[in-house]
Order: C-alpha cells, then structure tokens, then sequence
C-alpha cells in the first residue's frame, strides 16, 4: 500500500479543499493512504501535525473556501523562521529534519500545492532524493506552464462583482472610485475584471502608467456627460515616476507584499481633478468564499491528474492544463517564468476599442 502525504502553500485560493477531496478520493481508489501536512511543510516538521485523510473526512469539502490543512506564507523549509530562548527570531535550514520524517514515516510521493514560491521548494526537495509531484495554484494565473490555475475565475467573478456594485454609487455623487486588485506583477484580474466590470481606466504592472493621462480620461468622461469614473488598479502597478508600493516586510516571508498603489492613486486623481475620489482594497476578498464551477471542476482535474503522476513515477513535475487535456511538465521549467500580459493580447485590444484608457 502506497502511502502519499499532501500540502498546501503560499497564499490561500478557492479550490484548494476540492484539489485534497480529488487527491484523497483517487488515491482511495487505487488502496492508497493520504495524509495531510497541516500549514505548509509543519506536518513534516512536526509529525503531530500530520493528519490521516480519509474518503469520509472529504466528504463535503470541495464547495468550501480556503484549505482544510491550513497555509503559510513564512513556511519555508530551507530559510524557516525559529525564535530561539531568548525570544529572538532566528532564519534556519530545517529541510533535512524534513526529509528525514518523509522517508520514516514511509511516503512514497509528496504532493505540494503551490504557487512558483512552493513549487520552487518542491523542486529543491526533489533534487534532495524526495519523490514530489506539483500542482498549480494562484489566483493571480501567472504560472506560464499552465493554461490557467484554479482559484483566478473566483477571484475575477468576486472582483468584477465589487465592479458592479461600485457603479450605482459612484453615479451618485459623482466620485471616482479606485480599487485595487490583487496580481502582484501580472495584470490578470485587473485586466478581466476591468474590462468585465466597465471599468473607464485600468492600470497593470506590464503598462507603466502616467497619473496625468489616467486624469485626462476622466475629465474627458465630463465633456461626454459621465461624470462618474471607475479605476482598477493592480498591486504591482507602476507610475512612470513612482516605485512600486509595498508594506513593511515580515520575516521569513517568502514575496515582498506589495499594497498602497490605490490610495496613492486616488490622491493624485483627487489633487488634479478635484473630484470627489474614494479608494477601495479588495485584498483578500479575492481569496476567500465558495469556488466558482469553473475553478471547482478545474481544481478536480489538477488533483486527479496529480495522483495519475504519483502512479506512473512521474516525479519532480507538475500537472499542467493543456487545454483540453493534462499534461505533465518538470518543475523546474515550471518555475523559470511568469506569465505577463502582452499588449497584442485580443483582451488587451478590446480594451483599448471599447474606451478604456490604461494611463499610457
């Protein structure tokens, strides 16, 4: 009997909990054991913190936000943050204790579910003699081996909803209403939910915007009798002036988190136009509530497919959407590359046809 333990990584994303139904209800099938390692690699790290998943403890999971296992952001096993006696924290290599308990414990295969940040240690752990199969996930679609990732169609339909609803209030008073997505250096959901939402100015990391021609657009709504206007604007976003925005760091996380580009950009529109504008972060409304069927179904496929690998021996690779198929792509081409907007992107050219000014 086959026993095969699963993680989730990074950032949470719609999809996840029906990623480990499929993962556990496959492997059942075949006689195989699952267990789960709760909050990234801590159930390796600490074997109390594995938990045996069965067919019965799945059941009713896959319509449910978020990860039954739990994620972290500051869970890397190769640069872990420890606080020592003193209550100092401290950046320490813990991968071998890891690898240790991986082949005590008997797994044949670990299944990490992740972003580029933890496929990216997947693959270490695979060059260190661990059988590991990988499977996409980030709401933000930048992963360039896969066609798409689960957990971006949620996260545009939750953010071209706000759209939606944005609209009767800011025709009321006549403000301008900037919100800011999520996306880090790709475009994705500001671009679909821009375009989707009728945004009158989107603003993405691949375009380097000027403040001043996002201002023209909306004075040029007035002559046209609009005297409302909608910004969508990506974290990663930049000004032709300006850095990127980003928070204060914390330790051991594995990105830089980025944020403030929205109300930055609200001021300027606010100081140059003198209207009425307000700023709004979606932030993690992106990542929580029901999946949509879209990223439910595709989420199914990933972990099945992942199983499929585990049986074939197919290791060191992640399952990738190859429209309309599956197919299986070593992780470290999977990680080299993420994947940007192009300006001759169709979605690109409906934008700019239907009126949308992306401030360049």
């Amino acid at each position: 009997m086959k026993k095969i333990v699963i993680s989730t990584g990074g950032g949470d994303a719609p999809g996840l909990n029906a990623v480990i139904y499929a993962v556990v209800k496959s492997a059942h099938l075949r006689g195989w054991e699952v267990y789960g390692s709760r909050s990234g690699y801590k159930g390796l790290l600490e074997l109390d913190e594995l938990v045996s998943l069965t067919p019965e403890k799945v059941e009713d999971i896959t319509p449910t936000g978020g990860t039954i296992l739990g994620s972290t952001n500051k869970g890397n096993p190769f640069a872990m943050p420890v606080e020592n006696q003193a209550g100092e924290t401290l950046i320490r290599n813990v991968s071998e204790r890891i690898l240790k308990n991986f082949n005590r414990m008997g797994f044949a295969c670990h299944i990490a579910v992740g972003g580029d940040g933890t496929l990216e240690i997947a693959h270490r752990f695979a060059q260190l003699g661990m059988p590991v199969v990988g499977v996409p996930k980030t709401i933000d679609n930048d992963l360039k081996a896969t066609n798409l990732t689960f957990g971006f169609d949620t996260a545009v339909s939750t953010a071209t909803g706000a759209l939606d609803r944005l609209h009767s209030t800011a025709k009321s008073h006549d403000r301008v209403m900037v919100v800011e997505v999520m996306g880090r250096e790709s475009g994705w959901i500001a671009l679909n939910s821009g375009i989707s939402g009728g945004a009158d100015v989107i603003l993405i990391p691949e375009i380097i915007f000027d403040i001043d021609k996002v201002c023209d657009k909306i004075s040029d709504n007035e002559l046209h009798g609009k005297d409302y206007a909608i910004v969508v604007v990506a974290e990663g976003a930049q000004e032709k002036e300006c850095d990127v925005f980003c928070r204060e760091g914390e330790v051991g996380r594995q990105e830089v988190v980025l944020g403030g580009i929205g109300e930055w950009v609200a001021q300027k529109i606010r100081e140059k136009t003198k209207k009425d504008t307000r700023s709004l972060v979606l932030g993690h409304l992106q990542r929580g509530g029901t999946p949509t069927t879209f990223d439910r179904l595709l989420a199914l496929r990933f972990g099945a497919a992942a199983v499929r690998l585990v049986e074939s021996e197919t290791f060191d690779h992640m399952v990738a959407l190859a429209t309309p198929d599956m197919k299986a792509v070593p992780l470290a081409e999977a990680i080299t590359s993420r994947r940007k907007v192009n300006m001759d992107n169709d979605k690109v050219m409906t934008a700019r046809e239907i009126g949308i000014c992306f401030g360049d």
